[in-house]
């Protein structure tokens, strides 16, 4: 019997391998298993994926916390640099300094 990995996201044991791709019959779920183990994958809000040096901009208004200031929806942030974490894009913004936001606030230009 083959040693294939259960589902990340049911941990069905029927997976089954087409090319390069597991497929899990039970919750249709795809995914590279090479691909999980180098690095993450951060996506935009529109599921594009994102890359260092990208140029970026925001599609809601954030408070930045601990001020009073707002950041505007169609703010553009250059040069972006993706971090581990749970605010994964590390930047510097005009007019307001370091800065960090999570990917899924952001839309790449």
């Amino acid at each position: 019997m083959s040693q294939l990995p259960n589902c990340p996201e049911c941990q069905s044991s029927y997976t089954y391998e087409d090319r390069e791709l597991f497929i899990c019959p039970e919750c249709g779920h795809e995914w590279n298993l090479a691909q999980e183990d180098d690095n993450p994958v951060y996506k935009d809000a529109n599921g594009n994926v994102l890359n260092d040096g990208d140029t970026v901009t925001l599609i809601k208004d954030l408070k930045v916390k601990g001020s009073s200031t707002v950041l505007k929806v169609g703010t553009k942030v250059k040069n972006i640099r993706l971090v581990d974490g749970d605010h994964d894009i590390d930047c510097k913004i005009d007019g307001v300094g370091p800065m960090k936001l999570k990917s899924q606030f952001v839309k790449k230009v």
